[in-house]
């Protein structure tokens, strides 16, 4: 059985030699498989139908010879591993009377205290047995990182306490968070590190890390790094001699993402005239090459990283130089990435943003019409805004909303197997391409609906009514004794009366600082303002 999921279906017209059927209709099929990365093509028959069913066969053929492979060499492997060859290089121990010595050829391990050991002393082997079976199963890292100057500190920091642990560690050097997720998941890695620290200033810096499947670390593996850290646990031996990691230069990796995202693309982007903000960050070494290999007239800004200027009046977070490069340059689209280009938000033709929720909208109702959507299901967030939902109504789109934070997304997104999720920030999740949001992504498939519907970004995003939306943040000693304040209570209820179904309110803490925020969506800015000074006026009464 081969799941649909895995398969990207490519038709084109035919091409060779003669024929009545070459170069005048779509007839020519290519099937790309995710997991195994074949691609089989079919131009042979006369209609698309036959061709498909012929790739599908070819695929399937393939498929069960690899298949048919593992079978083999795992029953070999097994053989081996139980009968040997009866050669002299397969001894696992010599015992040498006349000198006194035991020599352990599978760990390179020689004693000369014989009598002891044939008396039973054999913790000395037994602990050498364990120490070189936990030096082979020793873990194998990739690491990425962003354009901060401290981010090549953080790299060289890693890559010797894990080197000094016996991990071998591989070097993506700048890169984007989702090509490290990518790497991970395609090359076999046993977990992958991004050096970044996303959306904010140079001086933060942090690290996200990636479990073998692409995905954010479970809570549970956080856990027990911080007890380590914290000194609760015990200390890792470090690796010696011969058993040290190695550094490996890979930056193939990169370009094997690069390839990727330009596989993605049903369609040439030639004659589109696109501007990217790349936020002096990550993207700046992707971007621009998906772009241009895919045809598009590209107008890049903010692409000259110097260590100090990522995320700097620029990207996601500052858009305003974006808006004025797409309406001087007359461009029909823009889009803007933050530091580690995990998120994306667009602009329009006319210069107006298109943020996270307009563009779950665009390509959910896309999805939806082509039957990719399971459920007709997108997975939001609490904060998505008000006029989304109503859209979503009208147009027979469902919706979940989860806590605020893609990982909260993705959970929910891999709990149901829905396809499409995210945040009004702009990190958006296809989790049939991608395992994180993925601003260069998103930025692919929002080209793919402009130019499935031949129409622009300023038309998809108007059929959404997007309310005025107030954010105001209130420090706090307490968190929840103010929010669960009888007085508390029932001024956010009178708001939630008063706004009725043209508007909300949303009150909650925040998870990492003493805060609670609260945020009214209603049909005008004064609205907002008005009900939302009650509430906080309401709280520093009760503190």
């Amino acid at each position: 059985h081969i799941d649909e999921k895995d398969i990207r279906i490519d038709v084109m017209r035919a091409s060779g030699n003669g024929g009545q059927c070459v170069n005048t209709t779509d007839s020519a099929v290519r099937l790309t498989h995710y997991p195994t990365g074949i691609v089989v093509y079919s131009q042979t028959e006369k209609s698309q139908l036959q061709n498909k069913a012929k790739a599908f066969a070819l695929l399937r053929a393939k498929l069960y010879d690899i298949e048919c492979q593992k079978a083999h060499d795992a029953e070999a492997e097994a053989r081996r591993s139980q009968i040997g060859t009866g050669d002299r290089s397969e001894k696992i121990r010599t015992y040498n009377f006349p000198q006194g010595r035991v020599t352990d050829h599978r760990i390179n391990l020689t004693l000369y205290k014989l009598d002891k050991i044939m008396d039973g002393d054999i913790q000395e082997i037994i602990d050498a047995c364990i120490a070189a079976d936990q030096a082979a199963k020793l873990a194998k890292v990739v690491i990425g990182k962003d354009t901060r100057r401290s981010s090549y500190m953080f790299e060289y920091s890693l890559v010797a306490g894990l080197t000094a642990s016996g991990a071998d560690v591989y070097l993506l050097h700048v890169t984007t968070t989702p090509s490290v997720s990518y790497v991970v998941r395609t090359e076999g890695f046993d977990c992958g590190i991004m050096i970044s620290a996303s959306h904010n200033p140079f001086y933060d810096n942090g690290i996200k890390v990636i479990n073998s499947m692409g995905y954010k670390l479970e809570a549970s593996v956080e856990e027990q790094i911080e007890a380590y850290i914290d000194g609760k646990t015990e200390e890792l031996p470090l690796a010696v001699r011969e058993n040290i990691g190695r550094t490996v230069d890979f930056s193939a990796g990169r370009n094997r993402y690069i390839g990727y995202l330009i596989s993605l693309p049903t369609r040439s982007f030639k004659n589109m005239r696109v501007g990217l903000d790349c936020s002096n960050g990550s993207a700046s070494s992707i971007a621009k090459s998906v772009f241009d290999a895919l045809g598009a007239k590209t107008y890049v800004i903010h692409n000259e990283p110097d260590g100090t200027n990522i995320n700097l009046n620029c990207g996601s977070t500052h858009i305003g130089a974006l808006q004025q490069l797409v309406k001087e340059k007359g461009l029909d689209v823009g889009f803007a990435y933050d530091g580690d280009a995990d998120r994306c938000l667009a602009v329009d033709e006319h210069g107006n943003v298109v943020d996270g929720d307009l563009i779950l909208y665009i390509c959910g109702k896309y999805m939806k019409e082509l039957g990719q959507l399971k459920d007709n299901m997108i997975v939001t967030t609490v904060m998505s805004n008000i006029g989304l939902y109503k859209a979503c109504d009208r147009e027979g789109l469902s919706y979940q909303k989860t806590r605020v934070g893609d990982k909260y997304v993705f959970e929910n997104m891999m709990e149901n197997g829905y396809l499409l999720g995210g945040e009004q920030s702009g990190h958006i999740i296809f989790s049939k391409h991608a395992t994180t949001g993925d601003g260069i992504l998103t930025s692919l498939k929002i080209m793919e609906v402009l130019l499935e519907k031949k129409t622009t970004l300023g038309t998809l995003a108007s059929e959404v009514t997007i309310y005025p939306q107030l954010l105001e943040n209130l420090r706090v000693t307490d968190k929840k004794a103010v929010l669960e304040h009888p007085a508390v209570v029932e001024a956010i209820h009178k708001v939630e009366e008063a706004l009725g179904t043209d508007g909300r309110i949303l009150v909650r803490e925040s998870g990492t600082e003493p805060l609670l925020r609260v945020m009214v969506e209603a049909t005008t800015q004064e609205l907002c303002k008005e009900y939302v000074s009650e509430v906080i006026n309401v709280m520093k009464s009760v503190m």
